[in-house]
């Protein structure tokens, strides 16, 4: 895949570490099939300084890439109690993403196949019901970068976000119809509006951090974004918080969440406990072989706080929105 920065940038300095991870325990009646998608892609503006993966009873998963390119862990959940525990330390730029937006459309007829097919309409992006809508709102903005801000800015304004609103069966369309929804619908919104115009537009799941923006109480989660190829690169947009971010980890990306859900079940199993964790760390001070301990966290203040790897500090921009 190409990479996430134009060619006249280097690669920035991977000077944050964030501690990401969750834990799973699952109750199976019987041997129950499960697939596990949580782990941080290494790519140049992300590395996977240290990992860890821990599964009960003695399960024996197997590791494939799925044709997205997201790694995939497979096993048979055992009769009984189950778990499933990622922990991971990983190394990002301290800088907003925005930093690195570059305009630049594509023709249809010069993108790679492996690119092209993030134009057409998918499950839960369902383009071709929202053309009409799209034009109506958008068809006088450029196309490009200024037409991709527009959507995310009407989509953040438009769609509320309703803390467990979330439903699986859902499409964009219909998320826009009930005007309301959590961070995937967001998602799907954004990249169903983007595809009526023929920009390839990808669902991305990942951990979102709380650097350089205010915490209310609770660090960090699991978060659905999108992402548009733009001057020959993936370019990450959030409807959901409507501003760019800093320190964002990509754990998997598709057409739609239907090919980025962190666990899929092949039969029945109840989800009994299920917790995360995203935050902020010094690598000097914290390993994946501590407990998670969220008093060692320097996020969760709009001034961004580096670790003593790199002694210094500097104030963000960054701002808020309610969750």
């Amino acid at each position: 895949m190409s990479s996430s920065y134009p060619p006249s940038f280097a690669p920035p300095a991977l000077d944050l570490s964030v501690r990401v991870g969750c834990e799973c325990v699952f109750s199976a009646a019987a041997p129950t099939p499960i697939l596990f998608m949580v782990k941080p892609r290494q790519t140049p503006g992300q590395l996977v300084r240290e990992e860890r993966m821990h599964f009960e009873p003695g399960l024996a998963p197997s590791e494939f890439e799925d044709d997205h390119l997201n790694t995939v862990y497979r096993m048979v959940l055992a009769p009984g109690r189950n778990l499933l525990r990622h922990d991971a330390i990983v190394r990002v730029p301290s800088v907003r993403e925005d930093a690195f937006y570059q305009d630049g459309v594509i023709p249809p007829h010069e993108l790679s196949p492996e690119v092209l097919r993030y134009t057409l309409p998918s499950r839960y992006a369902d383009s071709d019901k929202l053309r009409n809508l799209a034009w109506e709102h958008f068809g006088k903005v450029p196309n490009g970068l200024e037409r991709v801000h527009a959507i995310v800015d009407w989509t953040h304004r438009n769609v509320e976000y309703r803390t467990g609103s979330g439903d699986d069966t859902l499409s964009a369309s219909e998320v826009i119809a009930r005007g309301f929804g959590v961070c995937r619908d967001f998602a799907h919104v954004g990249i169903a509006l983007c595809r009526t115009f023929n920009l390839p537009a990808r669902y991305v799941t990942g951990h979102l951090p709380d650097v350089g923006v205010v915490d209310p109480g609770c660090p960090g989660d699991f978060h659905a974004y999108f992402q548009v190829y733009l001057a020959h690169r993936w370019q990450t947009f959030d409807a959901r918080w409507g501003e760019p971010r800093i320190a964002r980890i990509h754990i998997a990306s598709g057409y739609d969440a239907a090919n980025c859900a962190f666990t899929t079940l092949y039969g029945s199993a109840l989800l009994e406990r299920f917790e995360v964790w995203t935050y902020q760390v010094d690598p000097l001070e914290v390993s994946t072989l501590d407990p998670v301990d969220l008093r060692k966290r320097l996020d969760g203040t709009p001034t961004l706080r580096f670790s003593s790897t790199s002694g210094s500090s500097s104030t963000s921009g960054g701002r808020r929105a309610q969750r």
